[in-house]
């Protein structure tokens, strides 16, 4: 046997990317050839990574360094140039995002299911980024999947692991690796997008925050910037080593599962400043003391105050958020006179808009904001951003908000997830909904009347490329909506998210699920989702 070996296998069912690459439990990836057929496949479908620079990080999650071991033997076999990759395997998604885009890479490999649990029970997930640092776009996937549908072999270098902990550059099997330290070119662009001076200040006054990294990547990330250099006192960065199973939890950043940090921010002596982040790295949570903010308002209150940051003391280009994201920041972008754009859901998207220079901010319901300093979603970057707004305007979260909706009018907003349901069942409630779309203008529910009703697609004003079928809207007259679609995100059964909005110019003070409640009932009403499913309410709320 040769050191770089071309070894025989077969297509594999099941390997199609979804919106953020390819999810699956992690046993499936630890199955004999399944992580080898589609890492070839990635090879196969952007026409060979011979002489091409990669950058391969993940979120630390289990069997995250071994599958690293592989993309870089496989690399290596490949004829790479060089692969770049995170001491000890990590790197955040953001921070893969940006060392693409400052090392002038071809493109990236990031093992992550992001906000999914990890484990040997759990979840895992690789997607491939490309040369301007963001996810591989629809024609790429395609192309990826084509390849593990015809995949006959497999080549790998039979060599040593590599040492992940040592920095510095060396010979690996003939292609050279790097390993760089995950955390400081980061942290060197976020010193240039923001006033640490001013965050420094702030924190310096008294100023308490707390920032739950849930055990997931974002725990070096928080320390280094919030502790090291902005500051905050020892600890005030909680769950800060990454673990591969996050600490038994669930690393999405949500009311329902940072419950630690929502009692903590609505406790007798809550800390002035929340936020989480989630296995990645590329997802927020914002609250105060006493005041969650909903991600989609805080894309509202980033757009309209993003120019007190001195990255964007210019203003902004535009704005985009996926459709099912609330219209808060459509109210903004009309008022300040700036473009906005609704995309399907997936970052993907975003990217086109960015490097066009048509978009600055971007962000989706999902706890995902960002903007165009890389092409993936980055949940610290949010965190800094509204640290620098609540230095500049000496104000709490909930003062901010309270400014914001008295000169904007509030969106309330949720969504209802009713998970792991029956595919079929999720699959005909979906399609027997999409076929009636056309008769329901006029359909009328306690009060509701319903103006429009679409199967959303989006045509790219770049590109002109074309995606179909990305969510079912159903907009009511006086700005309340529904939008119905199954996630591609999970990675058993389906995934039904129903994303329910009311706009209200005046009463700013009302339990969002009271608030939404007539909005709730006549989104049951048209699907017939307790009848279908059996479920008598969702299973998250966010």
């Amino acid at each position: 046997m040769t050191e770089h070996t071309r070894i025989a296998t077969q297509p594999i069912a099941g390997q199609k990317p979804g919106t953020s690459g390819l999810r699956k439990k992690t046993r499936v990836f630890m199955q004999p050839g399944y992580l080898e057929n589609f890492v070839q496949s990635i090879w196969n479908g952007i026409g060979g990574i011979r002489g091409r620079t990669l950058v391969v990080g993940g979120d630390g999650r289990f069997f995250n360094e071994s599958a690293i071991q592989t993309i870089l033997k496989m690399a290596a076999a490949s004829g790479a140039a060089k692969v770049i990759v995170g001491q000890n395997g990590f790197l955040s998604t953001p921070a893969a995002s940006n060392l693409i885009r400052m090392r002038k890479a071809d493109g990236g490999v990031i093992l992550s299911a992001s906000h999914n649990p990890g484990g040997p029970d759990e979840d895992f997930g690789i997607k491939y980024n490309i040369a301007n640092g963001g996810p591989a776009p629809e024609g790429i996937t395609q192309a990826i999947f084509e390849a593990t549908e015809t995949i006959d072999s497999y080549d790998i270098w039979e060599g040593p692991d590599a040492d992940l902990s040592a920095l510095g550059e060396r010979d690996f099997g003939g292609m050279a690796l790097e390993i760089v330290d995950p955390v400081d070119a980061y942290a060197a662009l976020m010193e240039q997008l923001f006033d640490f001076d001013a965050i420094r200040a702030l924190l310096a006054g008294g100023f308490r925050i707390r920032f739950d990294a849930m055990h997931a990547i974002t725990g070096p990330y928080a320390t280094e910037i919030l502790e090291n250099r902005l500051g905050a006192p020892r600890g005030s960065v909680v769950n800060a080593v990454p673990s591969p199973d996050f600490g038994g939890g669930h690393p999405d950043p949500n009311p329902v599962w940072a419950k630690d940090l929502m009692d903590a921010m609505h406790g007798p002596d809550a800390p002035d400043f929340g936020a989480a982040s989630d296995g990645d790295g590329d997802r927020n949570m914002i609250v105060g003391r006493g005041a969650y903010v909903t991600p989609s308002d805080s894309l509202a209150v980033l757009a309209a105050n993003a120019h007190l940051a001195p990255g964007y003391a210019g203003g902004l280009k535009g704005v985009a958020r996926s459709m099912p994201t609330s219209c808060a920041v459509d109210r903004v972008a009309e008022a300040r006179g700036m473009d906005c754009y609704a995309t399907p859901t997936g970052w993907k998207f975003f990217g086109n808009l960015l490097d066009a220079g048509m978009a600055t901010l971007c962000g989706e319901e999902s706890a995902g904001t960002g903007s165009d300093h890389v092409r993936e979603k980055d949940g610290l970057w949010a965190v800094l951003l509204w640290l620098n707004i609540l230095a500049v305007k000496k104000q709490s979260v909930a003062e901010v908000m309270a400014d914001h909706w008295a000169e904007f009018g509030r969106t309330y907003y949720s969504r209802h997830d009713y998970e792991a349901i029956d595919s079929d069942v999720a699959n005909r409630l979906v399609d027997d909904l999409r076929a009636e779309l056309g008769g329901l203008p006029g359909w009328t529910h306690d009060g509701l009347v319903i103006e429009s009703a679409e199967d959303f697609s989006y045509t790219d004003p770049v590109d002109g490329s074309v995606a179909a079928k990305q969510g079912l809207q159903i907009r009511f007259e006086g700005g309340a909506r529904v939008v119905m679609r199954l996630s591609g995100t999970g990675t058993e059964g389906a995934t039904l998210r129903v994303y329910l909005e009311r706009f209200d110019p005046q009463d700013f003070g009302q339990d969002p699920q009271a608030a939404l409640a007539p909005v709730i009932a006549a989104a049951d009403v048209l699907a017939g989702i307790s009848k279908r499913t059996g479920r008598t309410g969702p299973d998250v709320i966010t």
